[in-house]
């Protein structure tokens, strides 16, 4: 297990630095001189400074090289220590107090090895530190809580990304391997639909040569179509299990997710439009969209007595909305699960789009739009 601690890679896209980190070193500059001016004493006025501007400094570095801004912070703190107990008579300024942020940051962003060493040498330089300055044994035992939660806080806001991170990544690879399996069902139709006509064709080839040509144009529609979607979901991850052969649902089941208000929440479906033409693959995916969006609402959706789909298919363009007529809600208050990111996640696929959000009127909506066919990517 320390092994692997040891391994452990950066976390991947530290934040860039932005105007707060400029803002807060300001601060700390600023104060520091403003500390120095009111201050009584200031015979090492210079080297008291130094060392906050140091410090100030190295926060600047703390996502991009953790350890190199705990290594020059807090070995310039110790060098500073260390003249404390030898010779200078000094007290360092309160704005070093930004120090503490180092911790974290080292165990927030920094690979394993780097948060070994920066613990190390912050630990080096409490006691110290420690020594440097007089103080109480509460305060000693203050000191080493202070440094030693930040850093815990900094591992646990990390384990907490990760672990969500990785959750999501979970989620699309669901939705992969949904799509899948619909591109086996879908292309496996096709291909048996082509060797039949492929069959036909060949009878009639000698027969009648002109129903032989419309064969033929019919196959190569067919197959044309087949490879668009093989070219959109070829790439579509597998966990190795084997292809569900049952039949997948579509369009034509929506409306089985219609029922009566009571004691459970009231759906309502309507569907328009010519959703014969839809692809299988595309009309698989608006239903489990569908299904997932009324779970959702069955949940989620407070103070809900109806809950409505509606599904328009146009010239190339399949819309569905589902809508629940719940209490008004903010984007920051909707639950925050993972159910969104999958609808998104098989939209997206398909080559179309999904929005989900509070509806003006009230209530929670989730509109998407898939093309009647899957687009190549």
């Amino acid at each position: 297990m320390l092994a692997a601690l040891w391994a452990e890679p950066r976390p991947d896209r530290p934040p860039a630095r932005v105007w707060r980190d400029w803002a807060v070193v300001a601060v700390l500059v600023t104060s520091s001189f403003v500390e120095m001016l009111l201050r009584d004493d200031r015979a090492w006025a210079p080297l008291v400074l130094s060392v906050s501007m140091v410090v100030a400094a190295c926060l600047l570095w703390r996502r991009t090289s953790p350890l190199a801004a705990v290594a020059v912070a807090f070995g310039a703190l110790l060098a500073f220590d260390i003249a404390r107990i030898a010779a200078v008579d000094a007290t360092g300024l309160t704005s070093i107090a930004g120090v503490l942020v180092l911790p974290y940051a080292l165990l927030r962003w920094g690979t394993g090895r780097e948060a070994a060493l920066g613990l190390g040498i912050i630990l080096i330089w409490l006691p110290v530190t420690l020594v440097a300055e007089s103080t109480s044994p509460a305060e000693r035992v203050a000191g080493y809580g202070f440094f030693l939660f930040s850093a815990a806080l900094g591992a646990a806001v990390r384990y907490r990304t990760s672990s969500r991170v990785r959750e999501i990544e979970q989620v699309r690879l669901r939705q992969r391997n949904e799509l899948a399996r619909e591109l086996h069902d879908t292309v496996g139709h096709r291909v048996s639909a082509i060797a039949v006509q492929a069959q036909a064709g060949r009878a009639l080839s000698a027969a009648d040569p002109v129903r032989a040509l419309a064969t033929l144009v019919t196959i190569e529609e067919e197959a044309s179509r087949t490879l668009r979607e093989m070219r959109a979901l070829v790439g579509v991850l597998r966990d190795g299990t084997d292809a569900d052969l049952a039949p997948r649902r579509g369009l034509a089941d929506i409306e089985l997710l219609a029922r009566p208000g009571g004691e459970v929440l009231g759906v309502r479906v309507q569907v328009s439009g010519d959703v014969d033409a839809v692809d299988p693959a595309v009309s698989t995916a608006l239903y489990l969209i569908a299904a997932e969006a009324v779970t959702n609402a069955t949940r989620h959706a407070s103070n809900a007595t109806q809950v409505t789909v509606d599904v328009a298919a146009s010239r190339g363009q399949v819309r569905l909305r589902v809508h629940d007529d719940g209490a008004a809600c903010t984007a920051g208050s909707a639950p925050a699960g993972f159910g969104l990111r999958g609808m998104a996640e098989r939209a997206s696929l398909i080559g179309g789009t999904l929005q989900a959000g509070p509806d003006p009127d009230g209530g929670w909506s989730v509109d998407a739009s898939l093309p009647h066919t899957v687009r190549a990517s």
